[in-house]
């Protein structure tokens, strides 16, 4: 089923390819459009049973040869171009030869999942969507990705008079390669028995409510002020509370109190791994990078302090340079989640609905993209031209015709980096997921206030735990929703794969207990 504007027309997508597609959608509009979003089905993933990896058969799909049309190489400054080869959420980039004509093929997915909608009404939420964004920016315009456009909106913000009249100064590249390699992102953690029992009574699943909109209320601004363990060590106690409460990244060496029995709360490397995990074992010492709530969260936690010692750091000024953006964000957002509860019409509440969640992406994506990690090239070469794949392209897949290949080419020169804002908010995300003060209710929520040994997974925003939590819950950015209930005994998930499918059935499960009435 093929929607655009108001038109819906049946289409036949034969093997569903990139070339079956674009010839059938082009019988039926304009040559104009532009962006094709795929809603279901997930057609690069037809053929993955011919091949060892998912993304060998996505790089495949958008690859084989079409007829009158060849992969994009961009328009002017357009960085766009090539194909990016995603194993869920690839984006491919066409271009009608002898002709202007560019075209991509997206999956809705990176905007939030569909959940079965029909087409008219993944449309009706970007129609919503839009009128929501208008509100607030008058030349709003929807992007091909939310981290584009979540960027995009971000410039719109930007002082038009005063010290960031001309934007927000952007760090030295050492700078943004030290955050790069110390700041993670959100926590993941699956704990496994002995730390959880082998049949669980419970899995409980908490949600934290469009989680980044609660932290970026203030953030790192400027070129960050070092200190040093001997200037950090001569400040008084106040003096030092209030920096780790300020915008700061902190090299500390911590050591786990001797009679711990919770979880971990500060992130390391892990060892051999480009991943981060939680030690928490009792008398453990290590060294590691961190943002000032979490390093805040270990030395006054509400079960033992850790024994924190600093050894370098960088402080920045606070600033609100993403408040304007977040509040308009968080306004379209509340909108919207109205409409998805009061509409009449179902269709409606799911388009208003599916539209929240995308102003949800909007602000997630265009947080991580501040980050601006090194950037990665995917290109494909023909097989007979072997010899022009790049010296340091290291090749991530080949099928007969093409070799499919990858390689860094560093930072980008972008004027609106700023790894050190992503850094802070997912530093302050983190914290909240172990304990979080409700000024309004006068009571802290957070895995650290759930009992010991109950902990069972950390996912981003989301916290699985084998006892229910009277946790207050207003809606509100940052707070936790009750999301999931599963009824033991649940054997312990032991993978990421065991783990979603409980979750999932916990969604279910406490889906139907609410509509049933018996809760």
């Amino acid at each position: 089923m093929l929607v655009y504007r108001d038109q819906t027309t049946r289409l036949d997508l034969a093997s569903a390819s990139a070339g079956d597609i674009l010839q059938a959608v082009f019988q039926a509009v304009p040559e104009g459009v532009e962006r094709i979003y795929v809603t279901a089905g997930d057609p690069w993933h037809r053929e993955a049973g011919r091949y060892p990896f998912l993304r060998d058969a996505v790089a495949a799909w958008l690859n084989a040869p079409i007829a009158g049309w060849r992969t994009d190489t961009g328009r002017g400054k357009d960085r766009m171009a090539g194909h990016f080869v995603h194993a869920r959420h690839p984006v491919g980039r066409y271009q009608r030869q002898g002709a202007e004509q560019h075209v991509e093929i997206r999956s809705v997915g990176e905007w939030f999942d569909p959940e079965g909608a029909a087409p008219t009404t993944v449309r009706d939420a970007f129609v919503l969507l839009w009128k929501a964004l208008r509100a607030h920016w008058s030349d709003a315009v929807i992007m091909g990705s939310p981290s584009q456009t979540g960027r995009d909106l971000w410039t719109r913000t930007i002082p038009a008079r005063g010290q960031f009249a001309d934007g927000y100064p952007v760090l030295s590249e050492e700078l943004r390669g030290l955050l790069h390699a110390t700041a993670g992102q959100g926590r993941t953690e699956l704990i496994t028995p002995p730390h959880v029992p082998e049949q669980l009574p419970a899995l409980v699943e908490y949600d934290r409510t469009f989680a980044y909109a609660k932290h970026t209320w203030k953030s790192p601004v400027g070129a960050p002020r070092r200190v040093t363990a001997t200037t950090f060590a001569s400040w008084s106690e106040k003096e030092q509370t209030r920096a780790l409460f300020g915008c700061g990244h902190w090299q500390v060496r911590v050591s786990v109190p001797d009679d711990w029995s919770h979880v971990g709360i500060l992130p390391a490397p892990a060892p051999g791994e480009r991943a981060w995990h939680y030690p928490r074992t009792p008398g453990t010492t290590f060294t590691t990078w961190a943002g000032g709530p979490e390093v805040y969260t270990a030395l006054s936690n509400p079960l033992a302090p850790w024994k924190i010692e600093i050894l370098d750091g960088l402080l920045w000024e606070d600033g609100k340079p993403l408040d304007d953006w977040s509040k308009k964000l968080k306004d379209a957002w509340a909108s919207l989640a109205a409409q998805a509860n009061l509409h009449g019409d179902p269709a409606q509440r799911l388009a208003a609905h599916l539209a929240s969640r995308a102003v949800r992406s909007l602000l997630l994506y265009g947080i991580g993209s501040f980050a601006q990690r090194p950037r990665t090239v995917t290109g494909t070469t023909p097989r007979t031209d072997e010899r022009d794949i790049p010296a340091d392209a290291e090749i991530i897949g080949f099928d007969d015709d093409h070799v499919t290949w990858q390689r860094p080419t560093g930072f980008a020169r972008d004027p609106n980096a700023h790894p050190e804002w992503a850094a802070s908010i997912w530093s302050g995300a983190r914290a909240a997921l172990l304990s979080m003060r409700m000024r309004e209710d006068n009571t802290h929520v957070g895995a650290l206030h759930a009992p010991a040994g109950s902990v069972v997974a950390f996912r981003t925003d989301a916290v699985y735990l084998t006892t229910p939590q009277k946790w207050p819950y207003h809606g509100q950015p940052g707070e936790y929703l009750h999301k999931g209930h599963l009824t033991g005994p649940v054997p312990a998930p032991t993978t990421e794969d065991e783990l979603l499918a409980l979750r999932d059935a916990g969604r279910t499960a406490l889906h139907h207990t609410r509509t049933s009435g018996e809760a």
